[in-house]
C-alpha cells in the first residue's frame, strides 16, 4: 500500500480532512463521518460497524501527516514547470558540476558554462543517489540502536513487574510476623512500592514514547529521502541539496538512563527494624543492605538483601543490563554510599574460600574487566590472604584463618580499617582522602560459602540519633 493510500479516508477516498479517530481505532474525515451518521440509526464505524459511544477525538498526528503530504505534493507539482531552460526553452539534459545546476545543451556551449565539467542528468542523478544512500547509513544504524534500547526498556519494564511482585511478597511475609499494630506500616510500605512502580513505569513509558517519536521521525525522514531518490532525475537533482541537508543532520544515539529499576533496598532494607522503632524495643539492625540492581548475574542475594552466594548455573537472562549492574566482576555493592561520618559493619566470609570485601568509589566503572582501581579491601584465595590497594597485593597471614571481617570507615579522618573481631586482631588500616562517595563492596566466587553482612543489636534511638 502506498503512502498516499495510507492517508486516504475510507469513505470519500480522498486525503483526510480534519480526521477523527473512533473507539475502534479507525480514522475518518469529520465531515464524512457526520454525513454517514445522518443516514444511520446508531453511531457506528463506517468500516467495522462497531458502535461508537463517545464523541470522536481529532487525530492530530494523522492530520499533521496529511497536511505535510499535501504541502510536499503541491511543491512537487509546481516543480514540473522547471524541466526546461528558462533562458533557451530547451529541455534540461545536463548537470554542471561546477555550478551545481541543471543546464541545457545551449547553456553548456555558452560562456557561463564553457569548459565546465557537465554530465548527463541520468549519470549525475545516479551519482547523487549513491551519495545520499551513503548518508542514509547512519540513520539506519541509529534506528537499530533505538530498537535495541527500546528492547532493553521493555525488558526493564518486565523486570520491574517481577521486582514489584517479589518485593510485595517479601513485604507481606515480614508483616505477617507482626501484630495488627504494624498493619498501618505495611500499608505505607506497599503504597510507597506502588508509587515507585508507577513512577518508574511512567519514566520508562515516557522514554519509550520519546524513542517511538524519534523512530517515527527517522522513518519519516528516511522515507522522504528515499522517495526523493527515486523521483524523476531532474526533479531529484533540483531537490538534491535539500535532501542532502536532511540526510546530514546531526544524530544522537539513544542511551538507557540509570535509576529505572525498583529500589528494592529502600523498600526492604531494615524493614522490620524501622517498624519496631515505633514500638520502642530492641531489634536486629543490618548496617549494610545489598543493592540487587548492582549485583552480577551470577550472584544470588538473600531475601533480606544481606548475603550473596555465587551461582553460575542460575538462569538470570531476565535481568536487564542496567548501567548500575556489574558486568564482568562478580560483585555487588551496598545500597547506601558514604561521604561523611563513621560507619562499621561485620562480614561473615567463611574460612578458606574465595571472597573479597571492602569499599570502592562511586565512580568506579561497573563494566571493567579488572575491578582493581579505587578499591580498599581484604581478599582470600582459599586461605591465601592479601590486602589492597597495594600492587601487587600485599599478602598477610591469619592464624587459624579468617571467618569474619570487621570494616570501619572514618570519612572525616580518611581511614578504612580491617580487623578480625573474633580475636580482636587488626589486619590493615588504609589512609586516603576520599573525594567522593564510597560504597561497601563485596566479591564472592564460592558456591558453598556465601558472604553475609551480620546484624547489629542496638537500641532503636541509637540509629535515629545518627540519621
Amino acid at each position: 500500500m502506498s503512502a498516499e493510500e495510507d492517508l486516504c479516508c475510507p469513505v470519500c477516498y480522498d486525503i483526510f480532512k480534519d480526521p477523527v479517530v473512533l473507539s475502534c481505532c479507525h480514522s475518518v474525515c469529520k465531515a464524512c463521518l457526520e454525513e454517514f451518521w445522518k443516514t444511520k440509526e446508531r453511531r457506528e464505524c463506517p468500516l467495522c460497524k462497531v458502535l461508537n459511544l463517545n464523541d470522536p477525538e481529532c487525530n492530530s498526528v494523522l492530520k499533521s501527516l496529511c497536511e505535510a503530504y499535501l504541502e510536499e505534493y503541491s511543491q512537487r507539482y509546481a516543480a514540473g514547470s522547471k524541466q526546461h531552460c528558462r533562458v533557451h526553452g530547451e529541455k534540461l539534459k545536463l548537470f554542471c558540476l561546477e555550478d551545481k545546476q541543471a543546464v541545457c545543451q545551449i547553456c553548456q556551449m555558452s560562456s557561463q558554462h564553457h569548459n565546465h565539467e557537465c554530465y548527463p542528468i541520468e549519470e549525475a542523478a545516479d551519482h547523487f543517489r549513491m551519495e545520499l544512500k551513503t548518508e542514509l547509513k547512519p540513520f539506519q544504524e541509529t534506528l537499530d540502536c533505538f530498537s535495541q534500547v527500546k528492547q532493553s526498556y521493555h525488558k526493564a519494564t518486565a523486570h520491574i513487574k517481577r521486582q514489584t511482585l517479589r518485593t510485595e511478597q517479601q513485604i507481606r511475609d515480614e508483616f505477617k510476623k507482626l501484630y495488627q499494630f504494624l498493619r498501618i506500616e505495611e500499608a505505607d510500605r506497599l503504597l510507597a512500592l506502588r508509587k515507585e512502580e508507577k513512577e518508574k513505569t511512567q519514566l520508562i513509558e515516557k522514554k519509550l514514547e520519546e524513542i517511538d517519536r524519534e523512530m517515527s521521525s527517522l522513518l519519516k525522514l528516511i522515507r522522504i529521502i528515499e522517495e526523493d531518490m527515486w523521483t524523476e532525475d531532474l526533479l531529484f537533482i533540483q531537490s538534491f541539496e535539500t535532501s542532502l541537508t536532511r540526510a546530514k543532520c546531526s544524530l544522537q544515539d539513544p542511551e538507557m538512563i540509570s535509576g529505572t529499576l525498583i529500589d528494592e533496598a529502600t523498600h526492604l532494607g531494615n524493614l522490620a527494624y524501622r517498624a519496631w522503632v515505633k514500638m520502642k524495643d530492641i531489634v536486629q539492625y543490618n548496617p549494610i543492605i545489598l543493592d540487587p540492581n548492582t549485583a552480577h548475574k551470577s550472584l544470588t542475594l538473600s531475601e533480606d538483601l544481606t548475603s550473596a552466594t555465587f551461582n553460575e548455573t542460575q538462569d538470570m537472562t531476565h535481568l536487564p543490563d542496567n548501567p548500575e549492574r556489574f558486568k564482568s566482576s562478580v560483585c555487588v555493592l551496598g545500597s547506601e554510599g558514604f561521604a561523611s561520618g563513621n560507619h562499621c559493619w561485620d562480614v561473615e566470609v567463611g574460612d578458606r574460600s574465595l571472597w573479597e570485601v571492602g569499599i570502592t568509589t562511586e565512580s568506579n566503572p561497573k563494566n571493567a574487566c579488572l575491578f582493581y582501581n579505587s578499591v580498599w579491601s581484604v581478599e582470600s584465595n582459599f586461605g591465601f590472604y592479601t590486602r589492597s590497594p597495594a600492587r601487587p597485593k600485599s599478602p598477610f597471614s591469619a592464624e587459624g584463618g579468617l571467618e569474619r571481617i570487621r570494616i570501619h570507615l572514618d570519612c572525616e579522618r580518611g581511614q578504612v580499617s580491617f580487623s578480625d573481631p573474633l580475636n580482636d586482631t587488626e589486619i590493615k588500616t588504609f589512609n586516603y582522602t576520599f573525594t567522593e562517595k564510597v560504597y561497601p563492596f563485596f566479591w564472592c566466587h564460592n558456591k558453598s560459602s556465601p558472604v553475609k553482612i551480620l546484624p547489629m543489636t542496638i537500641l532503636p534511638r541509637t540509629v535515629l540519633e545518627t540519621e
